[in-house]
């Protein structure tokens, strides 16, 4: 079986390769109030208000934060303060890898070209990008692209950024519903799935699974 080769590995930094820690936010703002069970329905509901709230135009992070925590705030009968919107979208930058991605990554930049493609502002990404440990080719946000994943329009802006298709990438992610989906239906062929557990397995979706980024070399030959 031949080996993919691509031009530019592709990667969704939050979650992927960036710990993401909004569940950890949650729990610290609201776990005195709230029950697990109730605070496990938090979670889980300020994870939907997200993705909600980034399919329709582009808006700022901080907008995006704000108005998914007060619309969960709201369903689970929680006040919503301003205060704690700005909080968790000032942790961001603070976040690191996780413990998989340094050496992983390091290995496969030696030979291919590394890309970020990633639901963040330009004021944050650098931040967390400076602590994966490796060099990257570009970096590229919604906020350059003016649409946040899974629109088709970020994955758009990525490509023409780079002068490439879609057969010429192998794109990286730990979600379906932001990545995976969306790369499928724009037909990128090559796809890998990091099964962080944030989400099922699909496989529709046409990818190879790993566990975690020392997967990933073994992927595309290294």
């Amino acid at each position: 079986m031949s080996i993919f080769r691509p031009k530019y590995i592709t990667f969704d930094c939050y979650g992927t390769l960036t710990n993401f820690q909004m569940a950890e936010a949650a729990r610290d703002l609201y776990s005195e109030q709230l029950d697990e069970a109730r605070m496990a329905e938090f979670i889980k509901n300020f994870a939907a208000y997200r993705l909600d709230e980034i399919l329709g135009d582009w808006k700022p992070y901080a907008e995006v934060v704000h108005n998914s925590l007060e619309r969960t705030c709201k369903r689970n009968g929680i006040e919503f303060r301003e205060e704690a919107a700005r909080m968790v979208y000032e942790r961001v930058p603070t976040w690191g890898p996780h413990a998989d991605v340094p050496a992983g990554l390091a290995r496969v930049a030696k030979e291919i070209p590394l890309v970020i493609l990633s639901n963040a502002m330009n004021s944050q990404i650098m931040s967390n990008v400076e602590k994966l440990g490796a060099p990257f080719h570009a970096v590229y946000t919604a906020e350059q692209a003016q649409a946040y994943k899974p629109r088709f329009k970020a994955f758009e802006y990525m490509l023409d950024m780079l002068g490439c298709g879609p057969e010429d990438i192998l794109h990286c992610s730990s979600s379906f519903r932001y990545d995976l989906m969306s790369a499928h239906d724009l037909g990128i062929k090559n796809k890998v799935w990091v099964n962080r557990g944030h989400e099922p397995a699909n496989s529709y979706y046409g990818y190879v699974e790993i566990a975690d980024i020392s997967g990933l070399p073994g992927v595309v030959g290294l």
